[in-house]
Formats: C-alpha cells, sequence, structure tokens
C-alpha cells in the first residue's frame, strides 16, 4: 500500500528577510496518510492530526486534497484478495487518542491497524485493532515469586518458635521446613533469572513456553483491543486478553495436569484437620499473649504475699487492683473458641490411636511413645469432654475471686462473709470477731501472708494448667496450619506447578482488569458493581481433550480456580510516573490482593467505597470447547468428559454470579436480559454438540453484557486464538455496529491475513503463516478456519 508522510515547518521571519536563511525554520510536527485512502475518501480532502516526532502532543492539522482523476468511479471496488478495508497500518503513539499515563504504563510494543467497513445503511465503520504487550507479563510473576518467598521463610520461622516438641512433632516440623526450603530455594533461581532479564522484557514467546525460568510468566500475553469509529458513535472500545493456555509447560503433562495430580493426592491423603492462615495467626497471638501474661500474673502473686508482710492496706490494695487486671486480661484471652476447638480434635485423634498425645507441659508425641500410660490415660481421655476447657479457665477467674473476698477481709471491708466457702472461712478466720472488726492494728503481718498463701498457690496452679492446655492446643494449630499450607498441598513439584500455573493466570487476569477498569472509570454502574458485588473473569479455551492438551486444560482448570480468592483494591499513586501506576500485589497465598493505582485526580473521582479501599472480589469462570483434529479424535475415539465438567461447572458460578448482580443492583442496564442467555447457554451445553462453539460465543455475550474480563486461550494463544478473536470483533461490528452482512466475510478474512494477529505470529515464529494444515482446517468450524493463502505448517 502506498503511503504518503508530510513534515511541516513554520518560519520564523521578520517581513522582507528570507524566510529560507538558515536557522529560521522550526519542526512542528508530522503525520502520515495512506493514498487509497484519500483516493477513496467521499470529500475531496482529508484531515489528519499533525503530530510533535515522539507522537505524544498535537500541534495542529491539515488538510490534504486530491485533484478528480477522469474516469474515477466512487463505487469501484479492489479485488477482495486485496483486501481493501484494510486502511493502514501505523505506530500506535501517531494516532493513538489514549496515549494517557496510565495506558503507557500498563501496554508496550503497540501494532495498530485501521480499517474502513461498509455497514448495512451504506454508511462507513472506522475500525481500529491494536495489538500490545504488557510490562505486567513479567513485573507481577516476580511481585508473586518475592511474596512466596517472604510466606514460606515465615513459615520457618513459625514452627521453629514452637520450642521443644516431641519426637513426632518435631520430625513433622522439619518436613515443614524442608519443604518451605526446597521452594525458597526455587523461587529465588526463579527470580533471579528473571532479575537478569532487561527492564523492557514485556513479551515470552510461543517458542519459550517449555523455558524453565520462565514457568512463572504468562505465554504470548496481549491486550487486543478494537475501537469502532462510526456516524453515530465514537471511540467505543471492546478488548480481549490473549494468552496462551496457563499451564506448566516445563514439568511437561506425561502424568496429566493439576487437577488430575491434586485428585490423586485427595483420594490418598488421610482425614486430617487443617487450619487456615487466620487461624494459625490467632493461635500465635494467643500463644504469645498467654507468654507475656503468665510471668505477669506469677510475679504480682508472689507481690501479693510479700506486700501483705507490711500491713499496708493501700499498698495491698494496689498490687490486688494490678493483679486483678492482669488475670482477667488473661482470662479473656483464653476464652477463645479455637483453644476448645482443638484440644477436642486432639483428644479424638489420640482416643483413635492415630495422631498424637498431649502432653501438660504443651509438648506433643505420638500416641506411640506413651504406652506406659496404658489403658488409665486412655480411660481419662475418653472422660473429656467439651466443658473440660471451659473449667479450666473459669477455675482461674474463681481463684480470683477468692483472693480478692480475702482481700477484702483482711481489710475490714466484707460485708458477706458468707459468700466464701466453710473451708474457706475455716483458713482465713483468726477470731469470732475478725469478721467485722478486722484492721491492720489487730492482725499480724504472719497472719495476713498465711491466710493468702493458699489462694495465691491455688490461682497459680490454675494459671499453670490452663497455660499447659492453651499451648498444647495452639501449637496443635500453629504446626497443622503449617502442615496444611506446605506439605499437604503435595510435594514441592506439585506445589511449584500450581504456583507457576496461577502466576500465568494472574498476569493476564490484572491485565485485563487494569484495562476494564480505565475504560468504565466514568460508568458510575460499572463502579458500584465493583464494589458491590465483583468483576467477573471469563476465560474462553480452545484446548482439545486428547493428548498433552488434557494436561494443559486440567492445570489451567486449578489456575483459573485458584482466582477466586485474589482481590483488587484501588489506591492513589504518588505520581503520574509509569513505575508508580503499575499493579502491586501484597498478601499471601489464598488471600492475595492486588492494588492498581490511579492518578490523584482520577482517584479523587471514584465512589467513596473504592477511595477507602473496598476490596473487589474477583468471580473466575472456565469455558472450553476444542475445535481441532485432536478434538475430533477425543469425541470419536476418546473421551470429552473433562470439558463437559469444566463448562458445567462454570455455568453454574456464572449463573450464581448474575443473581447476585441482578439481586444488588437490579437496574443494571441490559441485566433483565440475561436470563434469556443462561437459558440459551444451559441449553448448548445440554445438547452435547460436537465442537458447539456455541458455547463460547453465549458465554461472551453474557461477559460483555455484566462488564466482565474476556480472556481467550489456546495452546500458545497464536492460531487457534486469532480465529476466535478475529471471528468475535467482527461479530460485534455486526451486532453493535450493523455491519454489512455481506461484508462480514470480507472484514473476516482481512483482520485475519492482514490485522494484528498475523502480527502476532511474526513475532511468535517468525514467519506470516498460522500453523495449519489444509487437512486440519478441514475439521475446523467453518467460521474458525482462515483465508487461503494465511496458513502453512509450523514447528511452534
Amino acid at each position: 500500500m502506498q503511503k504518503a508522510m508530510i513534515t511541516c515547518t513554520k518560519c520564523f521571519c521578520p517581513p522582507g528577510e528570507n524566510s529560507s536563511s538558515a536557522g529560521q525554520r522550526s519542526f512542528l510536527g508530522f503525520t502520515s496518510f495512506s493514498i487509497r485512502d484519500l483516493l477513496r475518501s467521499k470529500e475531496p480532502h482529508i484531515s489528519m492530526s499533525l503530530r510533535t516526532m515522539d507522537g505524544v502532543n498535537e500541534v495542529g492539522e491539515v488538510k490534504v486534497s486530491r485533484l478528480q482523476m477522469e474516469g474515477e468511479s466512487e463505487d469501484k471496488t479492489p479485488p477482495e484478495h486485496k483486501c481493501p478495508a484494510l486502511c493502514d497500518s501505523l505506530h500506535s503513539s501517531f494516532q493513538d487518542k489514549e496515549n494517557s499515563p496510565m495506558m503507557r504504563a500498563v501496554l508496550c510494543a503497540q501494532v495498530c491497524k485501521v480499517y474502513r467497513f461498509q455497514t448495512e445503511d451504506q454508511r462507513w465503520l472506522l475500525v481500529r485493532e491494536q495489538m500490545s504487550e504488557t510490562p505486567l507479563s513479567f513485573s507481577l510473576p516476580k511481585q508473586l515469586l518475592s511474596a512466596l518467598i517472604r510466606e514460606h521463610t515465615s513459615r520457618i520461622q513459625e514452627v521453629k518458635e514452637l520450642g521443644d516438641l516431641s519426637p513426632h512433632w518435631n520430625e513433622l516440623r522439619h518436613d515443614v521446613i524442608n519443604h518451605c526450603n526446597h521452594l525458597i530455594g526455587c523461587y529465588q533461581e526463579t527470580l533471579a533469572e528473571l532479575d537478569k532479564l532487561s527492564a523492557s522484557s514485556c513479551f515470552k514467546s510461543s517458542s519459550s513456553k517449555s523455558d524453565k525460568h520462565l514457568q512463572f510468566v504468562p505465554t504470548n500475553l496481549h491486550s487486543q483491543r478494537m475501537e469502532v469509529t462510526s456516524p453515530d458513535s465514537t471511540g467505543v472500545w471492546y478488548e480481549v486478553i490473549t494468552v496462551g493456555a496457563p499451564a506448566d509447560h516445563h514439568q511437561s503433562f506425561k502424568h496429566g495436569g493439576l487437577k488430575r495430580l491434586l485428585s490423586k493426592r485427595t483420594n490418598h491423603r488421610d482425614s486430617s484437620v487443617s487450619y487456615s492462615r487466620d487461624e494459625s495467626s490467632r493461635a500465635r497471638e494467643l500463644l504469645s499473649s498467654v507468654a507475656q501474661l503468665q510471668p505477669l500474673v506469677f510475679g504480682l502473686a508472689e507481690e501479693l504475699l510479700s506486700v501483705s508482710l507490711e500491713l499496708n492496706v493501700t499498698r495491698l490494695q494496689q498490687v490486688l487492683d494490678g493483679l486483678t487486671q492482669q488475670t482477667e486480661l488473661f482470662v479473656h484471652a483464653l476464652k477463645d473458641e479455637l483453644v476448645k476447638s482443638a484440644l477436642l480434635l486432639i483428644h479424638s485423634q489420640c482416643s483413635d490411636g492415630t495422631s498424637s498425645h498431649a502432653h501438660s507441659n504443651g509438648s506433643l508425641c505420638d500416641s506411640a511413645t506413651a504406652n506406659q500410660e496404658g489403658q488409665t490415660s486412655l480411660r481419662q481421655q475418653d472422660e473429656y469432654d467439651e466443658e473440660e476447657w471451659d473449667r479450666a479457665w473459669a477455675n482461674v477467674a474463681m481463684s480470683l475471686n477468692c483472693i480478692i473476698a480475702m482481700g477484702d477481709r483482711l481489710q475490714g471491708r466484707e460485708d458477706h462473709p458468707q459468700e466464701m466457702t466453710s473451708s474457706e472461712q475455716q483458713e482465713t478466720t483468726g477470731d469470732t470477731n475478725s469478721q467485722n472488726t478486722a484492721s491492720p492494728s489487730s492482725s499480724s503481718a504472719s497472719s495476713w501472708q498465711e491466710q493468702l498463701l493458699p489462694l495465691v498457690v491455688t490461682l497459680r496452679d490454675c494459671v499453670r494448667e490452663a497455660v499447659d492446655k492453651a499451648r498444647t492446643a495452639m501449637t496443635f494449630v500453629v504446626l497443622q496450619g503449617a502442615v496444611t499450607g506446605t506439605v499437604a498441598q503435595g510435594p514441592a513439584h506439585i506445589v511449584l506447578r500450581r504456583h507457576a500455573v496461577f502466576s500465568q493466570a494472574l498476569s493476564a487476569v490484572v491485565c485485563g482488569f487494569v484495562l476494564k477498569l480505565y475504560g468504565g472509570l466514568e460508568d458510575q454502574d460499572f463502579l458500584q458493581q465493583l464494589h458491590s458485588v465483583g468483576v467477573l473473569a471469563q476465560f474462553e479455551g480452545l484446548l482439545s481433550t486428547y493428548g498433552d492438551e488434557v494436561g494443559m486444560l486440567e492445570d489451567m482448570e486449578v489456575g483459573v480456580a485458584d482466582l477466586s480468592s485474589v482481590a483488587f483494591t484501588v489506591t492513589e499513586a504518588k505520581t503520574e510516573q509509569p513505575g508508580d501506576l503499575l499493579p502491586t500485589l501484597r498478601g499471601a497465598w489464598g488471600s492475595l490482593v492486588v492494588e492498581v493505582p490511579l492518578p490523584p485526580e482520577t482517584f479523587g473521582s471514584l465512589p467513596p467505597q473504592l477511595r477507602e479501599g473496598r476490596l473487589i472480589r474477583v468471580h473466575p469462570v472456565l469455558f472450553n470447547i476444542g475445535i481441532n483434529q485432536q478434538q475430533s479424535l477425543a469425541e470419536r475415539f476418546g473421551d470429552s468428559s473433562l470439558q463437559e465438567r469444566v463448562n458445567q461447572q462454570s455455568c453454574e458460578r456464572l449463573r450464581a454470579f448474575c443473581h447476585s448482580l441482578r439481586d444488588t443492583l437490579p437496574h443494571t442496564a441490559g441485566i433483565q436480559s440475561l436470563s434469556d442467555l443462561l437459558s440459551s447457554l444451559d441449553r448448548s451445553l445440554e445438547t452435547r454438540k460436537r465442537k458447539n462453539v456455541e458455547v463460547l460465543w453465549i458465554a461472551a455475550m453474557v461477559c460483555r453484557k455484566v462488564n466482565g474480563v474476556r480472556l481467550t486461550s489456546c495452546k500458545s494463544a497464536k492460531d487457534r486464538t486469532a480465529m476466535s478473536v478475529t471471528l468475535e470483533q467482527c461479530v460485534l461490528l455486526r451486532e453493535r455496529h450493523t455491519l454489512s452482512q455481506q461484508h462480514f466475510s470480507t472484514a473476516l478474512d482481512c483482520m485475519r491475513r492482514d490485522g494484528c494477529r498475523m502480527e502476532n505470529v511474526q513475532k511468535n515464529v517468525g514467519s506470516r503463516k498460522f500453523a495449519f494444515s489444509g487437512v486440519q482446517l478441514l475439521t475446523f468450524p467453518k467460521l474458525y478456519r482462515p483465508p487461503d493463502g494465511s496458513f502453512g505448517s509450523s514447528t511452534h
């Protein structure tokens, strides 16, 4: 295609001077245009923006006119195979209207194609297709690796702080430490290799998907965006994130993917109890509180005995008040249902003879090492009931009350001596008149101490018993929580695989969410939906259920499901520099939060709920339909039950999200039409039709109705993904912008032959051919077949 470029200069010359003299010209900017676009224009001229060399600033406008050519026909159309609709291919910075600091921070290496298509009413659509890489491909995996290293280092520290344990539980602690150390080593090695790469790295090609040090990096991640300008509307944007199916190609798929590997472990795993990070954190806090409060209580009790020798009523009351305060704090800390439930679990496991035995010193040991306790121990365990822990801390409170009562008596202020037990009255009564008239002058120092001593001893015994039980229970919780988060997750290679797959899925979703947020900053309904319901992330898979791609789909299923534990929050950026506008990651596995910074002015316009840090929940779903020749083999001779199960489960989750959205925001535009779409999706799933791509189309329509993030994947996001993305773009043009039906196929072929997805193939494998053969394409649904001349064999 012929192109012309105009450079404009302006002369700054005083009148009468030679405007061409040296030093009197100043370069203003340039623009470029297509000769074909000029010739086909209905107007005798076209207007274009004049931009500076860096493409950022607009400095003016120029008009280019054409002469009327003799014999020129307005209806003349070039041959179809020359793709007449393609207007131009420009670097994005020349014509990018969204060249904001936010977009520049998350998008890079942009490729732009511009088309002109005819509508049903004979008007024209200007369509701008833009494909971009993103620095999130590398920045988020690096942040996740750092978070995992911190988390596992913290796990090691937690179990080390438990002190001396019995041999059985000490061995389990060593298992946790070894497991964490192995993963830390792997993550540090991977992070070091990623740090060696250029800071500008934004892209992992399909040929590198098996690279060990790029396990955590998504394959061929791009944003695919389309802007549509018509006589009735300007600047309508549509986005799809394209990414290679989140999967661990380095570990390969000889033994299946994550779903199968985790299922095997679940089937063979014993029914051991597990504790969450929050519960483990509460247990550590309680252990810390007990460790601080016990010596304070003991110290004040000893001080009370010492002060009793001084016969100083004021001093005695001060110490007694301090003891009361600290003991009440101690009792309050112990009244935690977590302690009670943990003691019951320990008892039940010991009674079954399958687990540990708890000693009063807080250590845990294997029941096999406690044989010397014999049947007596088991009988004692059988007598344990749910009230035993309640009695333990209640005894502490009652012991304190006895000391307080005695203190009152010694100070001559007890008005109701009958509240004490008869035995206590016998121990604390001197003569018959002391009950009503006791005073420092009538009581000896030894008498005060003698009366307080047995009560203080009882308090210390009750505190010690409660501390032992609490320490046993909380040590159990911390250790089991550490096991749950490490050893119980499976061998290190399975955990590593899961984290790597999740990293790839996370990077793609974050990219999609950021673009969705940027595009919806002025949509109040969308912003309200974010903080009240959350955001849908709809993955479209084109993997077959045959061969290695079964393992890829099993990896992808788990990786997508793990995104349900992720939340977004919006923060205020410090500056508008690209580094300050990149999303950041905080939290631990299972509770990760992605912080998306916005410039101060933009942040200030958000609803108060988002400004205050309200979490935005992610609701991920995955719909997969295999479309290639391997899926034909699977449907005829293999098994496609994995695909059916994944689609059915995702349909249920999608329906739950839509119902939640409808119930929370019933007046949202288009919400009422969701029921019909969901019913259509149900019917499509029930038909069990081969290569039923209608499932994908309906799911995509629902996603756009609810302002969700759209993501499309095949093995490398290169060939089948290109067919899907271009088809979706043309369907959107037809359904929403009245693209003429007779030009639909022309537009589809044009985008596939000369559009951004062909550039994607070029950058991945170095050739401009989709990796299909003619025989393979015979098995594809017709709308997923590229035009002649655009496909051929490929080794990638």
